[in-house]
């Protein structure tokens, strides 16, 4: 009886490691070559990762990037946040609530997601729905999401050190369904952060 336990608890490590290692990583390149999933210009990202201050190991902080650029490797994101209300105090944390975060994913293409410049968030009491924004971005009265959008000026520069804040490898999302940073070393090299990895859920184009 214990021999057949133990059989049975082999296969089923068996085959939890074949679907981890071979099968799920086959569907997502094969994902990948889609139209609705493939990495480019305006796709949007799905990412959880672990709360830092969940003890149990279970709670989980969502969030939802969109491509803002792609330069070689590197891949610059901007998160998908709410404007706060007139009145009411801002939110500090980027993430999502778990079921606003779900229906971005069932209703993406139907969602308004306003592209802001740096520059205008921050007038006017920043990041609020103000009257300066509703009347530059008309498309907010429909949605208060929103994401920064970077300044031509911005586009396709290596430095300064500024630029790789949420910048990740490309490779490393394809190949291994992960979103690796950049950050600049002391040498002003930029390298990967490997120990900063998250896992992505999902892209939807």
């Amino acid at each position: 009886m214990k021999k057949l336990l133990f059989i049975s608890i082999l296969l089923v490590l068996a085959i939890y490691v074949f679907r981890e290692t071979v099968y799920k990583p086959y569907l997502w390149k094969e994902a990948m070559e889609t139209p609705e999933h493939k990495l480019k210009l305006g796709s949007f990202v799905f990412s959880k990762q672990r709360d830092e201050n969940g003890n149990s190991g279970t709670a989980k902080k969502y969030f939802v990037f969109k491509v803002t650029e792609i330069n070689g490797d590197y891949v610059r994101f901007s998160i998908v946040r709410k404007l706060s209300e007139k009145g009411t105090n801002k939110s500090s944390d980027f993430s999502m609530p778990r079921e606003t975060y779900r229906s971005f994913k069932r209703n993406i293409k139907k969602v308004t997601v306003t592209g802001i410049l740096r520059e205008d968030l921050n007038k006017e009491g920043g990041h609020t729905a103000n009257d300066y924004l509703l009347k530059k971005y008309p498309s907010l009265k429909k949605s208060l999401y929103y994401y920064e959008e970077i300044p031509k000026t911005e586009e396709n520069i290596n430095e300064p050190k500024e630029y790789f804040n949420l910048v990740y490898s490309k490779e490393k999302i394809i190949e291994k369904r992960k979103l690796i940073p950049y950050i600049v070393s002391d040498n002003n090299i930029p390298e990967l952060a490997r120990h900063l990895s998250q896992r992505v859920c999902v892209i939807l184009n």
